[in-house]
């Protein structure tokens, strides 16, 4: 696909901590690709122009949804999966296209063993305490077992498309006990705010990929936990209408944690 004629790019670069790259341990040429803005998807643009097929020479890990907001998107191993507001599990078609995602190649630069009981707010302050800096974006996979996770999934949507603030009310839940599953997903620093969920955005998907979605709370019990240290991001936005046309002056915080489910 010639994204020079369909796409703009906007590419940031922390060049003010190329110094200090060696304080991570080891060197990360990492970047996070990303196609549109989470304020354009809050405010209803749920159609793009990007394929799957195209995200894959992009990364191979990462989360997003599907045209006309038909389900949360997981990326992990170089599979894509999409999960239905039925609960129902489906890999992911190259020709399938999506408004919204955000994937890596992802390379751990530090991994740790969790051996204790702990929930997601625990894990999120514990995964927070570990972090070099809070100035730069962090690939997050957390693979274990999990007394409890609860999910949520979005019904697919037809125009007029409403905004996701109220989509999210039509929101199906899922809960499962005793869970093997990942956790993906990324943590990114506030001063993204409007382009990405700032702070956590977590999806998660079980090991016989039958059932996941966007994360809501966990428990987990034990797990392999996998960091992967990023400096770049690109941010492809989609050539339409509706994202032409949107409204994104003023950037949607509030409305990012309603849909996002954040407790505080």
């Amino acid at each position: 696909m010639n994204r020079s004629n369909t796409h703009i790019i906007f590419l940031i670069t922390l060049f003010t901590f190329f110094t200090s790259i060696h304080a991570f341990g080891q060197e990360s040429n990492d970047a996070i690709f990303q196609t549109s803005t989470i304020d354009a998807l809050i405010q209803g643009v749920y159609d793009g122009n990007f394929t799957f097929g195209d995200l894959k020479a992009e990364g191979d890990f990462g989360l997003g949804t599907f045209n006309q907001l038909d389900g949360e998107m997981i990326g992990l191993d170089g599979k894509f999966y999409q999960v239905r507001s039925d609960g129902t599990v489906h890999e992911v078609s190259d020709s399938m296209k999506t408004p919204f995602a955000a994937v890596t190649f992802f390379e751990s630069d530090r991994s740790l063993d969790i051996k204790k009981l702990l929930n997601c707010e625990q894990l999120k302050e514990y995964l927070v305490s570990i972090f070099p800096t809070q100035n730069t974006f962090y690939g997050i996979k957390v693979n274990g077992n999990f007394p409890y996770i609860k999910t949520r999934s979005v019904p697919k949507q037809d125009k007029p498309y409403p905004p996701l603030t109220e989509v999210v009310k039509d929101e199906s839940i899922f809960e499962f006990n005793n869970a093997k599953g990942t956790i993906v997903g990324f943590w990114l620093p506030a001063y993204l705010k409007g382009i990405n969920t700032t702070g956590f955005h977590f999806h998660f998907i079980a090991e016989d990929k039958k059932s996941g979605g966007h994360l809501l709370e966990c428990r987990l019990r034990s797990a392999e936990v996998e960091i992967d240290y990023i400096r770049d991001i690109e941010v492809s936005l989609p050539d339409t209408n509706a994202f032409n046309n949107a409204n994104l002056k003023k950037t949607l915080s509030e409305e990012v944690k309603k849909v996002e489910g954040v407790k505080k």
